[in-house]
């Protein structure tokens, strides 16, 4: 992030994350902070450009769903479960997205499960899996740093593994969820008659999966918020303010972009058999968004916070670095190209010609000497 963003540029290294001074609670904010970080959470939506951030997320979500969707139908492929597990998965895309992704879906799924190397398949796509999400967590980490105005500090070695293992809790959650998803209707029913449950365990069953679904996307949302950004928050929370926005206006928006879609939208005449994908990327464009919206909500309310408790968070907020090392580098290594150039326009200017001059740096690297911009 530029210093200008970051404001007074300072790195936050004393800073205590959970400094006494500041609300405890949403409720201890005064009616002025509340009015501020609203107003602040929208202008810096749009500052931070979340729309571009929001594009960039869902490439990086196209690239790892399809790995996901081998683990998904490569499992089904192993344990045969046939078409009518292939009809619940397809159903299950129906419900959380628009309806006419079915149709980009079903000829991959309907191969991929009839295929005879599924064993293999299922090791290939959860390697892939893991990798190909990994990117969707640093780019997601990326935005959360864009968000709280700090720039990434920590060195690969400590990030890449923090990323990949990140990206594993969240996969193991979100196949939890696709799971669950999964074992209902007709498979939940089959399910139950080879195990001896009856149907009011399985219709028990159908009932609760909901709310522990809703769990799970709460804890993947909040260690997407906590442990993503190079910043050290005040704590660790499962439900944040940010994530139950971000999951409301998520369905909120899914089931409104749904009915327009349905009723209004006139993506069959424009696209063609294109139209599915198309229609798939918006939603999962209108998902990041609420993701992002969610977060920038949960930074201006830490702002809010700072603020009245007297911290000057105006233009940048009062959270430390959890590591710098990776940035003060490249400051470093920035610090000697300007050098380089200004050593170079200043040669130029010393030769009064636009014609060849030496190399100012020499053939060995820059000088020692070190002056100021």
């Amino acid at each position: 992030m530029d210093a200008e963003h970051r404001g007074d540029g300072s790195s936050g290294a004393t800073l205590a994350p959970d400094d006494p001074r500041k609300p405890d609670s949403p409720t201890d904010l005064s009616t002025p902070s509340w009015k501020y970080l609203l107003r602040r959470t929208i202008r810096e939506f749009s500052r931070d450009q979340c729309t571009d951030l929001a594009a960039a997320l869902t490439y990086y979500a196209v690239l790892s769903l399809f790995p996901a969707l081998l683990v998904v139908v490569s499992l089904l492929g192993v344990f045969g479960q046939g078409q009518t597990t292939v009809d619940t998965v397809l159903g299950m895309v129906e419900d959380l997205g628009p309806s006419s992704a079915v149709d980009t879906l079903r000829g991959p799924i309907e191969q991929l499960v009839s295929a005879p190397t599924a064993g293999f398949a299922l090791i290939v796509g959860i390697l892939g899996a893991l990798w190909s999400a990994s990117g969707y967590v640093g780019a997601f980490g990326r935005a959360m740093n864009r968000i709280y105005e700090i720039e990434e500090g920590r060195p690969v070695w400590k990030l890449r593994p923090l990323m990949l293992l990140i990206t594993a809790v969240a996969l193991v959650a979100a196949g939890t969820t696709a799971l669950m998803l999964v074992i209902s209707g007709p498979v939940a029913r089959t399910i139950g008659d080879v195990i001896g449950l009856g149907d009011t365990a399985v219709t028990v069953w159908n009932i609760v999966k909901w709310p522990v679904m809703l769990a799970l996307v709460v804890m993947i949302v909040a260690v997407l918020y906590y442990a993503t950004p190079n910043v050290s928050q005040p704590k660790f929370r499962w439900v944040s303010l940010g994530s139950l926005i971000a999951i409301v206006v998520w369905i909120v928006a899914s089931v409104a972009f749904a009915f327009y879609v349905s009723n209004f939208g006139s993506y069959n005449k424009t696209y063609g058999s294109l139209a599915g994908a198309v229609i798939f990327l918006l939603w999962l464009w209108i998902t990041n968004l609420a993701l992002l919206f969610g977060a920038e909500f949960d930074a201006e309310m830490e702002r809010g916070r700072q603020l009245q408790a007297g911290m000057p968070a105006e233009r940048t907020l009062q959270l430390p670095e959890r590591d710098s090392r990776a940035s003060e580098k490249n400051a470093a290594k920035l610090e000697e190209l300007v050098e380089h150039g200004r050593k170079l326009r200043e040669a130029h200017s010393a030769d009064g010609s636009s014609g060849e001059a030496a190399d100012p740096v020499g053939p060995t690297g820059p000088t020692t000497e070190r002056n100021p911009r």
